[in-house]
């Protein structure tokens, strides 16, 4: 079993940063996809970042050149920076683990982008 928990998130001003971090427990991290998704109010659930194993990375349009995902294997962790924030950047942020069979999600944390 692995549980994922997602920290980092909080209010940040148009044009902001903020760092989001997804803490893993359990074994097998470093061979698993990372992902991160987001949902805003009102809206269906969305891919913003993956990183394979061998970090191979990929994203939508919408934040390409704004958001960088990266994983630190030794403290089983997966960050997501967001710089050049955007208001309709504000949803709930998710991290997802895959490995085979194995599907994880965490619980979110929430990115409010507003003056």
């Amino acid at each position: 079993q692995v549980q994922l928990v997602e920290s980092g998130g909080g209010l940040v001003q148009p044009g902001g940063s903020l760092r989001l971090s997804c803490a893993a427990s359990g074994s097998f991290f470093s061979l698993s996809t990372m992902y991160w998704y987001r949902q805003a109010p009102g809206k269906e659930r969305e891919l913003v970042a993956v990183i394979g194993s061998g970090g191979y990375t990929n994203y939508p349009d919408s934040v390409k050149g704004r958001f960088t995902i990266s994983r630190d294997n030794a403290k089983n962790t997966v960050y997501l920076q967001m710089d050049s924030l955007l208001p309709e950047d504000t949803a709930v942020y998710y991290c997802r683990s895959r490995r085979d069979y194995f599907d994880y999600w965490g619980k979110g944390t929430l990115v409010t982008v507003s003056s």
